[in-house]
């Protein structure tokens, strides 16, 4: 009986530590990068989808993608504690020792990058390094710096798809990655702000600056909102116009991207806690609806050529 009761608190401190190395990685955001990554290997797979070679770039890509969230939680683990929403992570609350922590994070980005270098190329590798760095040596310390630290994060959060593609090409040249990349860039500005904007007391309490300085009636963060999602319709089309989907993905995108700017729009006549939060929502429809849209699209032209 005793031996029993043994194995079974074994096994639950077992689990348990398991849960909070993967709450560590930060799965939602993990699995976000996975699918960026993924939609740009499909594209860029105009002459057939190599699985194997997609199989592999996953395994990479998860690496890296979970050892650098593990790192940014090591990083900024005692501002961590100053926040409501982030005061119980693994390592504010000492689940999880900082020293295992950075081993932990250092070793899946190393063997993320070797992974990827040596089973799919270079440039995929290269590309997840760049977002890898940016990340964490830029953006991070930038959010205790400045509001463009919105604007600089943006761009290691959209190179995910560009790296997909250079997994199925070996090339970082083509268009249609960089149409890609500027959809997701254009998409995380304001997705941030109506975060920013909802959190704004946790954010202040760890000394980040997620809104601009002196922007006390939020023109200027709204402002920011409005002009990426004016642009993210005309740049979400370029896919249309460079020839990798038909007009059904032309239509979705547009209405998708009208879809958005009307909660932007709303969220410029009236900043406040009720239209930031619907903003939020709807950046949260936005992108999984266009990766819908491009895969939909794709699978059609692949049945109908």
């Amino acid at each position: 009986m005793k031996s029993a009761t043994s194995k079974s608190l074994q096994k639950t401190f077992s689990e348990s530590i398991l849960a909070d190395y993967l709450e560590l990685t930060k799965p939602g955001i993990t699995i976000l990068v996975l699918a960026s990554m993924m939609i740009g290997f499909i594209l860029g797979s105009t002459a057939g989808i190599d699985f194997v070679l997609l199989f592999h770039a996953i395994i990479g890509t998860l690496l890296i993608a979970a050892g650098t969230a593990a790192h940014n939680q090591f990083i900024e683990r005692d501002l961590d504690k100053l926040m409501v929403r982030t005061s119980k992570r693994p390592l504010p609350t000492s689940r999880i020792a900082p020293a295992h922590a950075l081993l932990f994070s250092l070793s899946m980005i190393l063997i993320g990058l070797v992974y990827l270098i040596a089973m799919v190329n270079l440039a995929a590798g290269l590309v997840s390094a760049v977002t890898s760095v940016m990340y964490l040596a830029i953006y991070t310390p930038m959010k205790r710096v400045s509001f463009s630290n919105v604007w600089i994060g943006a761009i290691p959060g959209a190179l995910p798809p560009v790296g997909g593609w250079a997994a199925a090409t070996g090339s970082v040249l083509e268009p249609g990655m960089w149409v890609l990349f500027g959809i997701v860039f254009l998409w995380q500005v304001p997705h941030v702000v109506a975060i920013a904007w909802l959190c704004n007391d946790d954010y202040i309490r760890a000394g980040f600056r997620m809104l601009p300085k002196n922007d006390s009636n939020g023109k200027i963060a709204a402002l920011s909102v409005l002009g990426c999602l004016v642009l993210i319709i005309p740049v979400s089309t370029l896919l249309y116009t460079l020839g990798f989907n038909t007009i059904i993905y032309l239509i979705g995108a547009i209405l998708a991207g009208l879809y958005f700017l009307y909660f932007g729009l709303k969220f410029w006549q009236e900043r406040n806690m009720a239209t930031a939060k619907k903003l939020m929502f709807a950046s949260l429809a936005y992108l999984p609806l266009i990766w819908i849209l491009i895969i939909a699209d794709r699978l059609l032209i692949f049945f109908f050529q």
